[in-house]
């Protein structure tokens, strides 16, 4: 089973799947993260849904580009957890099913490439607490865990 983070779902809503990858993003001792500006200012670890035919690996590249304008390597498959919640910006309330992955930060090719995105190399230990989500913020604990 997989483990679900934030409010359950709610009886009688609909949901709809969304699949998507995202990164725990290191850099000289530093993570990468994403600020998005709208619909709610938050920030959150790069990624995001997996396009029709796209492997979660090619989408975690492109999303990771769109979001940051970084470049990615090595990444690792970390584990996968679920939260339901509304997603302003496609007017759905969606199952989201997160695929998360380790990954070294390679190098910046340009600015975010998505409005309203801001990237940020941040200390782990504040990254842990700007998190938007509770999914999100476990898995970057997890790292630190295994890390030391």
């Amino acid at each position: 089973m997989i483990r679900r983070y934030g409010k359950p779902a709610e009886s009688h809503r609909r949901y709809r799947l969304r699949r998507g990858a995202y990164g725990v993003l290191w850099r000289g001792g530093q993570v990468l993260l994403t600020h998005q500006g709208a619909p709610r200012s938050e920030f959150q670890l790069p990624g995001g849904g997996i396009d029709p035919g796209e492997s979660p690996l090619q989408a975690l590249h492109r999303e990771v580009r769109e979001e940051t304008g970084w470049c990615i390597g090595t990444p690792r498959r970390l584990g996968a957890f679920r939260r339901f919640t509304y997603m302003p910006e496609y007017d759905i309330w969606a199952e989201k099913l997160c695929t998360i992955y380790l990954a070294r930060a390679v190098r910046q090719k340009s600015a975010p490439l998505e409005q309203g995105h801001t990237a940020m190399l941040v200390d782990p230990e504040r990254a842990v607490d700007l998190l938007a989500n509770s999914g999100d913020a476990a898995f970057l604990q997890g790292v630190l865990r295994w890390l030391r």
